[in-house]
């Protein structure tokens, strides 16, 4: 019976070690998404959005006149 209870703790023990050294130093927000950078224009970032096809040729001129005017 012990010799269960001491393997049980030996592993939630290893667990939580692993758990603390993963998340040392990072934020939940981190996680889920990366840092922005704000270097970009918001007409860098839409061409961006159409190269990857979040966005049609019709709402990517939208927003680039909109952006150029």
């Amino acid at each position: 019976m012990f010799m269960g209870l001491g393997l049980i703790f030996t592993i939630l023990l290893v667990v939580g070690f692993v758990y603390l050294l993963n998340g040392r130093g990072q934020s939940r927000n981190n996680l889920i998404s990366p840092p922005s950078n704000n270097s970009k224009s918001p007409l860098d970032i839409a061409q961006e959005r159409y190269a990857r096809g979040e966005i049609d040729k019709e709402a990517y001129e939208q927003l680039r006149h909109d952006l150029t005017s």
